[in-house]
Protein backbone atom coordinates (compact mmCIF):
# COMPACT_ATOMS: atom_id res chain seq x y z
CA UNK A 1 0.00 0.00 0.00
CA UNK A 2 1.53 3.32 -0.68
CA UNK A 3 0.75 6.61 1.20
CA UNK A 4 -1.46 8.07 -1.31
CA UNK A 5 -4.24 5.40 -0.17
CA UNK A 6 -4.20 3.05 -3.28
CA UNK A 7 -3.23 -0.36 -3.78
CA UNK A 8 0.18 -1.22 -4.25
CA UNK A 9 1.94 -4.05 -5.16
CA UNK A 10 5.79 -5.21 -4.53
CA UNK A 11 6.37 -3.78 -8.13
CA UNK A 12 4.13 -1.24 -8.50
CA UNK A 13 4.34 2.00 -6.49
CA UNK A 14 1.91 4.96 -6.08
CA UNK A 15 -1.10 3.41 -7.26
CA UNK A 16 -4.73 6.04 -6.82
CA UNK A 17 -7.86 4.02 -7.66
CA UNK A 18 -10.76 5.21 -9.23
CA UNK A 19 -13.52 6.81 -7.71
CA UNK A 20 -17.14 5.00 -6.61
CA UNK A 21 -17.82 2.56 -9.51
CA UNK A 22 -21.18 2.37 -10.94
CA UNK A 23 -22.56 -0.82 -12.56
CA UNK A 24 -24.86 -1.40 -15.72
CA UNK A 25 -28.08 -0.48 -13.92
CA UNK A 26 -30.16 -3.53 -12.86
CA UNK A 27 -27.74 -5.54 -14.64
CA UNK A 28 -25.30 -5.24 -11.94
CA UNK A 29 -26.71 -7.53 -9.39
CA UNK A 30 -29.13 -9.99 -11.74
CA UNK A 31 -31.48 -11.92 -9.72
CA UNK A 32 -32.52 -15.93 -10.38
CA UNK A 33 -31.84 -14.86 -14.17
CA UNK A 34 -33.10 -17.71 -16.77
CA UNK A 35 -30.49 -18.49 -18.98
CA UNK A 36 -30.35 -20.76 -22.04
CA UNK A 37 -31.13 -24.50 -21.38
CA UNK A 38 -30.49 -24.84 -17.51
CA UNK A 39 -30.75 -21.78 -15.14
CA UNK A 40 -28.04 -19.92 -13.94
CA UNK A 41 -28.53 -17.67 -11.60
CA UNK A 42 -26.68 -14.69 -10.04
CA UNK A 43 -27.42 -14.71 -6.83
CA UNK A 44 -26.59 -16.84 -3.68
CA UNK A 45 -23.90 -18.49 -5.43
CA UNK A 46 -21.87 -22.10 -4.25
CA UNK A 47 -18.29 -22.07 -4.79
CA UNK A 48 -16.09 -25.20 -5.49
CA UNK A 49 -16.28 -27.18 -2.44
CA UNK A 50 -17.08 -25.38 0.84
CA UNK A 51 -13.83 -23.08 0.64
CA UNK A 52 -15.76 -21.25 -2.26
CA UNK A 53 -19.06 -21.60 -0.97
CA UNK A 54 -20.89 -18.57 -1.89
CA UNK A 55 -17.46 -16.45 -2.96
CA UNK A 56 -16.88 -18.57 -6.80
CA UNK A 57 -19.72 -17.42 -9.10
CA UNK A 58 -20.19 -13.74 -8.31
CA UNK A 59 -20.07 -11.27 -10.61
CA UNK A 60 -17.15 -9.16 -10.18
CA UNK A 61 -19.59 -6.11 -9.71
CA UNK A 62 -21.17 -8.07 -7.01
CA UNK A 63 -17.45 -8.98 -5.34
CA UNK A 64 -16.36 -5.28 -5.18
CA UNK A 65 -19.70 -4.60 -3.80
CA UNK A 66 -18.79 -6.71 -0.96
CA UNK A 67 -15.66 -6.16 -0.60
CA UNK A 68 -16.99 -2.60 -0.01
CA UNK A 69 -19.40 -3.51 2.50
CA UNK A 70 -17.21 -5.23 4.59
CA UNK A 71 -18.91 -8.85 4.20
CA UNK A 72 -16.07 -9.98 1.92
CA UNK A 73 -12.10 -9.29 2.26
CA UNK A 74 -10.26 -9.87 -0.88
CA UNK A 75 -7.93 -12.02 0.56
CA UNK A 76 -10.96 -14.41 1.12
CA UNK A 77 -12.33 -13.74 -2.59
CA UNK A 78 -8.76 -14.37 -4.02
CA UNK A 79 -8.24 -17.66 -1.94
CA UNK A 80 -11.43 -19.05 -3.16
CA UNK A 81 -10.73 -18.43 -6.47
CA UNK A 82 -7.63 -19.72 -6.56
CA UNK A 83 -9.11 -22.89 -4.69
CA UNK A 84 -11.50 -23.42 -7.71
CA UNK A 85 -8.52 -22.98 -10.35
CA UNK A 86 -6.81 -25.91 -8.16
CA UNK A 87 -9.96 -27.71 -8.71
CA UNK A 88 -10.82 -27.63 -12.32
CA UNK A 89 -7.67 -26.12 -14.03
CA UNK A 90 -6.17 -29.49 -15.15
CA UNK A 91 -9.34 -30.38 -17.24
CA UNK A 92 -8.67 -27.27 -19.28
CA UNK A 93 -5.43 -26.06 -19.22
CA UNK A 94 -6.32 -22.01 -19.10
CA UNK A 95 -3.41 -21.01 -16.98
CA UNK A 96 0.62 -21.12 -17.70
CA UNK A 97 1.29 -20.19 -14.74
CA UNK A 98 -1.17 -19.48 -11.04
CA UNK A 99 0.24 -16.75 -8.92
CA UNK A 100 -1.04 -18.25 -5.80
CA UNK A 101 1.48 -17.03 -2.67
CA UNK A 102 1.77 -13.44 -5.12
CA UNK A 103 -2.18 -12.96 -4.95
CA UNK A 104 -2.65 -13.66 -2.26
CA UNK A 105 0.05 -11.03 -0.99
CA UNK A 106 -1.57 -8.27 -3.25
CA UNK A 107 -5.13 -9.16 -1.99
CA UNK A 108 -3.59 -8.36 1.20
CA UNK A 109 -2.60 -5.19 -0.16
CA UNK A 110 -6.13 -4.11 -1.02
CA UNK A 111 -7.95 -5.02 2.45
CA UNK A 112 -4.94 -2.90 4.25
CA UNK A 113 -5.74 0.08 1.65
CA UNK A 114 -8.04 3.01 2.90
CA UNK A 115 -8.95 3.25 -0.99
CA UNK A 116 -10.28 0.06 -1.04
CA UNK A 117 -13.63 1.10 -0.64
CA UNK A 118 -14.14 3.36 -3.82
CA UNK A 119 -11.91 0.98 -5.90
CA UNK A 120 -14.33 -0.19 -8.69
CA UNK A 121 -12.64 -3.78 -9.33
CA UNK A 122 -11.66 -4.24 -5.22
CA UNK A 123 -10.71 -7.95 -4.76
CA UNK A 124 -11.68 -8.73 -8.17
CA UNK A 125 -9.79 -11.90 -9.28
CA UNK A 126 -7.98 -11.67 -12.72
CA UNK A 127 -6.40 -13.17 -15.57
CA UNK A 128 -3.75 -11.80 -18.08
CA UNK A 129 -3.21 -12.82 -21.44
CA UNK A 130 0.26 -14.01 -21.70
CA UNK A 131 1.42 -11.11 -24.01
CA UNK A 132 1.42 -8.15 -21.84
CA UNK A 133 4.04 -7.91 -19.23
CA UNK A 134 3.11 -8.80 -15.24
CA UNK A 135 5.61 -7.27 -13.22
CA UNK A 136 7.74 -10.33 -12.09
CA UNK A 137 6.45 -12.66 -14.27
CA UNK A 138 7.57 -13.79 -17.12
CA UNK A 139 5.62 -13.36 -20.87
CA UNK A 140 5.90 -15.89 -23.47
CA UNK A 141 3.47 -14.42 -26.10
CA UNK A 142 2.52 -18.03 -26.27
CA UNK A 143 6.03 -19.12 -27.35
CA UNK A 144 8.43 -21.58 -25.60
CA UNK A 145 11.03 -20.09 -28.13
CA UNK A 146 11.18 -17.02 -26.02
CA UNK A 147 13.54 -16.99 -23.17
CA UNK A 148 13.17 -14.05 -21.12
CA UNK A 149 13.55 -12.99 -17.51
CA UNK A 150 10.82 -11.83 -15.75
CA UNK A 151 9.52 -8.42 -16.36
CA UNK A 152 10.18 -5.43 -14.55
CA UNK A 153 7.12 -3.54 -14.58
CA UNK A 154 3.66 -3.77 -15.57
CA UNK A 155 2.09 -3.34 -18.89
CA UNK A 156 -0.18 -0.49 -19.05
CA UNK A 157 -3.49 -1.95 -18.33
CA UNK A 158 -2.06 -4.32 -15.53
CA UNK A 159 -1.06 -1.13 -14.19
CA UNK A 160 -4.94 0.03 -14.20
CA UNK A 161 -6.68 -3.23 -13.33
CA UNK A 162 -4.37 -3.16 -10.03
CA UNK A 163 -4.76 0.41 -9.17
CA UNK A 164 -8.68 -0.40 -9.97
CA UNK A 165 -8.30 -3.52 -6.91
CA UNK A 166 -8.26 -6.32 -9.34
CA UNK A 167 -5.70 -8.93 -7.87
CA UNK A 168 -3.60 -10.91 -10.65
CA UNK A 169 -4.26 -13.98 -10.02
CA UNK A 170 -2.55 -16.27 -13.13
CA UNK A 171 -1.54 -16.16 -16.66
CA UNK A 172 -3.50 -17.43 -18.81
CA UNK A 173 -2.29 -19.34 -22.56
CA UNK A 174 -1.76 -18.55 -25.55
CA UNK A 175 -1.26 -19.57 -29.02
CA UNK A 176 2.36 -19.12 -30.88
CA UNK A 177 2.88 -15.43 -31.13
CA UNK A 178 -1.01 -14.75 -30.70
CA UNK A 179 -1.47 -15.97 -34.25
CA UNK A 180 -4.11 -18.61 -34.38
CA UNK A 181 -7.78 -19.14 -33.50
CA UNK A 182 -6.70 -22.37 -31.45
CA UNK A 183 -5.18 -22.41 -28.41
CA UNK A 184 -2.27 -25.24 -27.97
CA UNK A 185 1.17 -25.56 -27.61
CA UNK A 186 3.88 -28.60 -27.05
CA UNK A 187 1.98 -30.74 -24.18
CA UNK A 188 -0.68 -27.97 -24.08
CA UNK A 189 -3.92 -28.39 -25.18
CA UNK A 190 -6.50 -25.27 -24.07
CA UNK A 191 -10.30 -26.65 -23.77
CA UNK A 192 -13.15 -25.16 -24.16
CA UNK A 193 -15.47 -25.49 -20.79
CA UNK A 194 -18.87 -26.36 -22.50
CA UNK A 195 -17.46 -29.35 -24.36
CA UNK A 196 -13.42 -30.14 -23.89
CA UNK A 197 -13.89 -31.84 -26.85
CA UNK A 198 -13.72 -28.84 -28.42
CA UNK A 199 -11.23 -25.73 -28.25
CA UNK A 200 -11.73 -22.30 -26.69
CA UNK A 201 -10.14 -20.62 -29.42
CA UNK A 202 -7.85 -17.89 -30.17
CA UNK A 203 -5.58 -16.31 -29.21
CA UNK A 204 -7.27 -15.63 -25.68
CA UNK A 205 -8.16 -19.12 -25.12
CA UNK A 206 -6.64 -19.35 -22.10
CA UNK A 207 -8.66 -16.17 -20.69
CA UNK A 208 -11.63 -17.11 -22.09
CA UNK A 209 -11.38 -20.86 -20.81
CA UNK A 210 -10.71 -19.33 -17.34
CA UNK A 211 -13.68 -17.18 -17.13
CA UNK A 212 -16.42 -19.93 -18.43
CA UNK A 213 -15.13 -22.68 -15.64
CA UNK A 214 -15.56 -19.64 -13.31
CA UNK A 215 -11.74 -19.71 -12.24
CA UNK A 216 -12.19 -15.83 -12.86
CA UNK A 217 -14.95 -13.61 -12.88
CA UNK A 218 -13.13 -11.82 -15.89
CA UNK A 219 -9.89 -11.75 -17.63
CA UNK A 220 -7.78 -9.83 -19.94
CA UNK A 221 -6.95 -10.71 -23.58
CA UNK A 222 -6.21 -8.40 -26.97
CA UNK A 223 -7.61 -8.59 -30.10
CA UNK A 224 -5.95 -8.34 -33.81
CA UNK A 225 -8.19 -10.69 -36.09
CA UNK A 226 -10.89 -11.61 -33.61
CA UNK A 227 -8.75 -12.90 -30.68
CA UNK A 228 -11.42 -11.69 -27.74
CA UNK A 229 -14.44 -12.04 -30.06
CA UNK A 230 -13.32 -15.51 -31.53
CA UNK A 231 -12.81 -16.90 -27.32
CA UNK A 232 -16.12 -15.03 -25.81
CA UNK A 233 -18.00 -16.96 -29.08
CA UNK A 234 -16.58 -20.48 -28.59
CA UNK A 235 -17.23 -20.38 -24.49
CA UNK A 236 -20.68 -18.26 -24.29
CA UNK A 237 -18.98 -14.98 -22.85
CA UNK A 238 -19.67 -11.18 -23.81
CA UNK A 239 -16.56 -9.33 -24.87
CA UNK A 240 -15.89 -5.61 -26.57
CA UNK A 241 -13.00 -4.97 -28.90
CA UNK A 242 -12.55 -1.07 -28.82
CA UNK A 243 -12.41 1.17 -31.13
CA UNK A 244 -8.42 1.92 -31.76
CA UNK A 245 -6.95 3.75 -29.57
CA UNK A 246 -9.22 3.87 -27.09
CA UNK A 247 -7.23 1.03 -24.43
CA UNK A 248 -3.24 1.43 -24.33
CA UNK A 249 -1.94 -0.64 -26.54
CA UNK A 250 1.65 -1.80 -26.54
CA UNK A 251 0.69 -5.42 -28.04
CA UNK A 252 4.12 -6.98 -29.31
CA UNK A 253 6.01 -4.30 -31.49
CA UNK A 254 3.30 -2.48 -33.39
CA UNK A 255 -0.13 -3.85 -32.60
CA UNK A 256 -0.18 -5.69 -35.29
CA UNK A 257 0.07 -2.52 -37.29
CA UNK A 258 -2.54 -0.99 -35.34
CA UNK A 259 -4.98 -4.22 -35.63
CA UNK A 260 -4.60 -5.23 -31.98
CA UNK A 261 -6.20 -3.81 -28.99
CA UNK A 262 -6.44 -4.92 -25.34
CA UNK A 263 -10.04 -5.32 -23.78
CA UNK A 264 -11.98 -8.01 -21.26
CA UNK A 265 -13.83 -11.15 -21.14
CA UNK A 266 -16.64 -11.24 -18.58
CA UNK A 267 -20.24 -13.37 -18.15
CA UNK A 268 -22.26 -10.01 -17.77
CA UNK A 269 -22.36 -6.91 -19.50
CA UNK A 270 -21.97 -4.91 -15.91
CA UNK A 271 -18.36 -6.70 -15.59
CA UNK A 272 -17.48 -5.68 -18.91
CA UNK A 273 -18.71 -2.28 -18.74
CA UNK A 274 -16.73 -1.52 -15.23
CA UNK A 275 -13.45 -3.56 -16.48
CA UNK A 276 -13.77 -1.73 -20.04
CA UNK A 277 -14.04 1.58 -18.06
CA UNK A 278 -11.03 1.03 -16.13
CA UNK A 279 -9.04 -0.17 -19.23
CA UNK A 280 -10.22 2.68 -20.68
CA UNK A 281 -8.81 4.87 -17.96
CA UNK A 282 -12.29 6.19 -17.76
CA UNK A 283 -14.97 6.31 -14.42
CA UNK A 284 -17.18 4.07 -14.51
CA UNK A 285 -20.53 5.28 -14.81
CA UNK A 286 -23.82 3.70 -15.86
CA UNK A 287 -24.46 3.28 -19.48
CA UNK A 288 -26.31 5.70 -21.14
CA UNK A 289 -29.92 4.80 -22.92
CA UNK A 290 -29.78 6.30 -26.28
CA UNK A 291 -33.34 7.86 -26.05
CA UNK A 292 -34.76 6.32 -29.06
CA UNK A 293 -35.25 3.29 -30.89
CA UNK A 294 -31.79 2.83 -33.26
CA UNK A 295 -31.52 1.95 -37.09
CA UNK A 296 -29.56 -1.54 -37.26
CA UNK A 297 -28.26 -3.06 -40.28
CA UNK A 298 -27.89 -7.02 -40.49
CA UNK A 299 -25.68 -8.79 -42.50
CA UNK A 300 -25.13 -12.79 -43.07
CA UNK A 301 -22.85 -12.11 -46.32
CA UNK A 302 -19.25 -13.87 -45.25
CA UNK A 303 -16.43 -11.71 -46.75
CA UNK A 304 -15.02 -15.00 -47.59
CA UNK A 305 -16.70 -16.48 -50.05
CA UNK A 306 -17.61 -20.15 -50.17
CA UNK A 307 -18.32 -19.64 -46.39
CA UNK A 308 -21.62 -19.39 -44.77
CA UNK A 309 -22.95 -19.44 -41.63
CA UNK A 310 -24.55 -23.10 -40.36
CA UNK A 311 -28.18 -23.13 -39.68
CA UNK A 312 -28.28 -22.57 -35.64
CA UNK A 313 -26.38 -19.77 -36.53
CA UNK A 314 -28.43 -18.26 -39.08
CA UNK A 315 -31.23 -18.96 -36.88
CA UNK A 316 -29.74 -17.15 -33.86
CA UNK A 317 -28.93 -14.31 -36.20
CA UNK A 318 -33.10 -14.10 -37.03
CA UNK A 319 -34.23 -14.74 -33.62
CA UNK A 320 -32.18 -11.20 -32.57
CA UNK A 321 -33.75 -9.46 -35.28
CA UNK A 322 -36.53 -10.73 -33.90
CA UNK A 323 -36.42 -9.16 -30.61
CA UNK A 324 -34.54 -5.51 -31.60
CA UNK A 325 -37.63 -5.26 -33.59
CA UNK A 326 -40.12 -6.27 -31.12
CA UNK A 327 -38.17 -3.65 -28.52
CA UNK A 328 -38.99 -0.93 -31.10
CA UNK A 329 -35.67 -0.70 -33.33
CA UNK A 330 -35.21 -0.67 -37.19
CA UNK A 331 -32.99 -3.42 -38.57
CA UNK A 332 -32.40 -3.20 -42.25
CA UNK A 333 -30.43 -6.03 -44.23
CA UNK A 334 -27.40 -4.61 -45.55
CA UNK A 335 -23.83 -5.71 -46.65
CA UNK A 336 -20.64 -2.98 -45.76
CA UNK A 337 -18.40 -2.74 -48.28
CA UNK A 338 -15.71 -5.53 -47.40
CA UNK A 339 -13.81 -5.97 -50.80
CA UNK A 340 -11.15 -8.05 -51.27
CA UNK A 341 -8.46 -5.43 -51.28
CA UNK A 342 -9.77 -4.97 -47.89
CA UNK A 343 -8.89 -8.90 -46.57
CA UNK A 344 -5.77 -8.55 -48.35
CA UNK A 345 -4.70 -5.69 -46.14
CA UNK A 346 -5.76 -7.39 -42.97
CA UNK A 347 -4.00 -10.87 -44.19
CA UNK A 348 -1.08 -9.20 -44.55
CA UNK A 349 -0.98 -7.39 -41.69
CA UNK A 350 -1.43 -10.44 -39.87
CA UNK A 351 1.47 -12.08 -41.77
CA UNK A 352 3.69 -8.76 -41.18
CA UNK A 353 2.81 -9.01 -37.35
CA UNK A 354 4.86 -12.44 -36.57
CA UNK A 355 7.36 -11.43 -38.13
CA UNK A 356 7.78 -8.03 -36.56
CA UNK A 357 6.92 -9.74 -33.23
CA UNK A 358 9.35 -12.59 -33.11
CA UNK A 359 11.95 -9.90 -34.04
CA UNK A 360 10.59 -7.32 -31.43
CA UNK A 361 10.53 -10.60 -28.66
CA UNK A 362 14.29 -11.66 -29.64
CA UNK A 363 12.91 -15.05 -30.63
CA UNK A 364 15.10 -17.17 -32.66
CA UNK A 365 12.90 -17.90 -35.72
CA UNK A 366 14.14 -21.86 -36.02
CA UNK A 367 12.80 -22.29 -33.07
CA UNK A 368 9.60 -21.20 -33.84
CA UNK A 369 6.94 -23.62 -34.10
CA UNK A 370 6.70 -25.20 -38.13
CA UNK A 371 3.71 -22.88 -38.78
CA UNK A 372 4.69 -19.91 -36.84
CA UNK A 373 8.40 -20.15 -38.55
CA UNK A 374 6.26 -20.33 -42.35
CA UNK A 375 4.11 -17.16 -41.00
CA UNK A 376 7.11 -15.46 -40.06
CA UNK A 377 8.95 -15.85 -43.52
CA UNK A 378 5.81 -14.80 -45.55
CA UNK A 379 5.83 -11.81 -42.62
CA UNK A 380 9.35 -10.79 -44.02
CA UNK A 381 8.15 -11.06 -48.13
CA UNK A 382 5.28 -8.64 -46.93
CA UNK A 383 7.57 -6.26 -44.88
CA UNK A 384 10.30 -6.16 -47.95
CA UNK A 385 7.72 -5.56 -51.18
CA UNK A 386 6.18 -3.28 -48.36
CA UNK A 387 2.44 -4.09 -48.64
CA UNK A 388 1.64 -2.84 -45.35
CA UNK A 389 0.35 0.23 -46.53
CA UNK A 390 -1.38 2.95 -44.13
CA UNK A 391 -3.55 4.58 -46.91
CA UNK A 392 -5.14 1.73 -47.52
CA UNK A 393 -6.15 0.79 -44.22
CA UNK A 394 -7.28 4.76 -43.64
CA UNK A 395 -9.11 4.86 -46.90
CA UNK A 396 -11.25 0.98 -45.25
CA UNK A 397 -11.54 3.05 -42.05
CA UNK A 398 -13.27 6.19 -43.79
CA UNK A 399 -15.32 3.60 -46.28
CA UNK A 400 -16.43 1.66 -43.12
CA UNK A 401 -17.69 4.41 -40.83
CA UNK A 402 -19.30 6.34 -43.56
CA UNK A 403 -21.55 2.66 -43.72
CA UNK A 404 -22.61 3.69 -40.71
CA UNK A 405 -24.05 7.16 -41.76
CA UNK A 406 -27.35 6.58 -41.20
CA UNK A 407 -27.51 3.24 -39.27
CA UNK A 408 -26.12 3.10 -35.65
CA UNK A 409 -25.39 -0.65 -35.56
CA UNK A 410 -24.20 -3.97 -37.51
CA UNK A 411 -25.24 -7.23 -36.53
CA UNK A 412 -23.76 -10.05 -37.94
CA UNK A 413 -22.87 -13.84 -37.21
CA UNK A 414 -19.09 -14.25 -35.50
CA UNK A 415 -18.27 -17.94 -36.55
CA UNK A 416 -19.60 -20.24 -39.18
CA UNK A 417 -20.38 -23.08 -36.80
CA UNK A 418 -18.84 -24.43 -33.57
CA UNK A 419 -15.73 -24.19 -32.66
CA UNK A 420 -12.64 -26.32 -33.66
CA UNK A 421 -11.95 -29.51 -32.03
CA UNK A 422 -9.18 -29.26 -29.69
CA UNK A 423 -6.41 -30.72 -30.73
CA UNK A 424 -2.57 -29.98 -31.03
CA UNK A 425 -3.08 -27.29 -34.18
CA UNK A 426 0.49 -26.57 -33.41
CA UNK A 427 2.01 -29.81 -34.82
CA UNK A 428 0.20 -28.63 -38.16
CA UNK A 429 1.40 -26.78 -41.13
CA UNK A 430 0.74 -23.18 -42.08
CA UNK A 431 -1.38 -23.82 -44.39
CA UNK A 432 -4.23 -26.44 -42.40
CA UNK A 433 -3.82 -23.66 -39.49
CA UNK A 434 -4.92 -20.43 -41.41
CA UNK A 435 -7.60 -22.53 -43.52
CA UNK A 436 -8.84 -24.13 -40.69
CA UNK A 437 -8.77 -20.17 -39.15
CA UNK A 438 -10.61 -18.47 -42.24
CA UNK A 439 -13.54 -21.00 -42.79
CA UNK A 440 -14.41 -21.02 -39.12
CA UNK A 441 -14.34 -16.91 -38.86
CA UNK A 442 -14.79 -14.66 -41.22
CA UNK A 443 -16.89 -12.50 -39.95
CA UNK A 444 -13.83 -10.70 -37.39
CA UNK A 445 -10.55 -9.30 -39.02
CA UNK A 446 -12.24 -6.71 -41.25
CA UNK A 447 -13.51 -4.76 -38.22
CA UNK A 448 -9.25 -4.97 -36.70
CA UNK A 449 -8.72 -3.45 -40.48
CA UNK A 450 -11.10 -0.32 -39.80
CA UNK A 451 -10.36 0.45 -36.20
CA UNK A 452 -14.21 -0.35 -35.05
CA UNK A 453 -15.56 -1.55 -32.03
CA UNK A 454 -17.41 -4.16 -31.94
CA UNK A 455 -19.03 -6.33 -28.99
CA UNK A 456 -19.89 -10.39 -29.01
CA UNK A 457 -22.47 -12.25 -26.71
CA UNK A 458 -23.99 -15.15 -26.50
CA UNK A 459 -27.62 -15.27 -28.37
CA UNK A 460 -28.77 -18.71 -29.22
CA UNK A 461 -28.19 -22.07 -28.40
CA UNK A 462 -26.88 -25.17 -30.10
CA UNK A 463 -27.54 -28.89 -29.05
CA UNK A 464 -24.77 -30.40 -26.58
CA UNK A 465 -22.55 -27.16 -27.50
CA UNK A 466 -21.47 -23.93 -26.17
CA UNK A 467 -23.95 -20.82 -27.06
CA UNK A 468 -24.07 -19.48 -30.39
CA UNK A 469 -23.17 -16.14 -30.27
CA UNK A 470 -23.52 -13.02 -32.43
CA UNK A 471 -21.20 -10.07 -33.06
CA UNK A 472 -22.31 -6.32 -32.87
CA UNK A 473 -20.24 -3.16 -35.14
CA UNK A 474 -20.28 0.70 -34.56
CA UNK A 475 -19.04 3.34 -35.54
CA UNK A 476 -15.47 5.30 -33.87
CA UNK A 477 -16.63 5.88 -30.46
CA UNK A 478 -19.76 3.82 -30.01
CA UNK A 479 -18.18 1.54 -27.26
CA UNK A 480 -21.14 3.08 -24.85
CA UNK A 481 -23.61 2.30 -27.30
CA UNK A 482 -22.25 -1.56 -28.02
CA UNK A 483 -22.71 -1.92 -24.22
CA UNK A 484 -26.34 -0.40 -23.84
CA UNK A 485 -27.46 -2.91 -26.90
CA UNK A 486 -25.32 -5.79 -25.13
CA UNK A 487 -27.56 -5.10 -21.85
CA UNK A 488 -30.43 -4.90 -23.76
CA UNK A 489 -30.04 -8.29 -25.31
CA UNK A 490 -28.75 -10.12 -21.66
CA UNK A 491 -32.18 -9.04 -20.50
CA UNK A 492 -33.99 -9.43 -23.52
CA UNK A 493 -32.66 -13.19 -23.85
CA UNK A 494 -30.61 -14.22 -21.11
CA UNK A 495 -27.75 -16.74 -21.03
CA UNK A 496 -26.24 -18.98 -19.26
CA UNK A 497 -23.18 -17.61 -17.81
CA UNK A 498 -21.04 -20.43 -17.15
CA UNK A 499 -20.57 -24.10 -18.74
CA UNK A 500 -22.47 -26.59 -17.00
CA UNK A 501 -20.09 -29.04 -15.91
CA UNK A 502 -17.75 -26.35 -14.55
CA UNK A 503 -20.68 -23.84 -13.06
CA UNK A 504 -19.55 -22.80 -9.80
CA UNK A 505 -22.87 -21.14 -9.02
CA UNK A 506 -24.20 -24.93 -8.83
CA UNK A 507 -24.17 -26.94 -5.74
CA UNK A 508 -21.08 -28.93 -6.79
CA UNK A 509 -19.14 -27.90 -9.75
CA UNK A 510 -17.94 -30.80 -12.00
Amino acid sequence: MDASGGVGTAQDGAAAGHGAAAGHGAAAGHGAAAGHGAAAGHGAAAGHGAAGAGIVGLTATEIAARVHAGELTAVEVVRAHLDHIEAVDARIGAFRVIRREAALAEAAAVDASPARFALPLAGVPIAIKDNVAVAGETCTDGSPARDAGPEPKDHPVVKRLRKAGAVVVGITRAPELCLYAATDGPGTVTRNPWDTALSSAGSSGGSAAAVASGSVPVAHGNDGMGSLRLPAAACGLVTLKPGRGVVPGGIGADDWSGMAVNGALATTVADLAVTHAVLAGEQPVDLPDPGRPLRIAVSTRSPIPGVGADAATRATVDAVVAELRAAGHTVVRRNPPITPGAAAGALVRWMAGAEDDAEFLGIDRAALQPRSRTHARIGRVVRRLGLVRPRGQERFRERMTAFFDDVDLLLTPVTTGPPLPARPWHERGFLANVTANARWAPWTAAWNFAGLPATVLPAGTRPGGPPVPVQFVGPPGAEGRLLWMAGELERRLPWRRYAPVFDPTATTAG
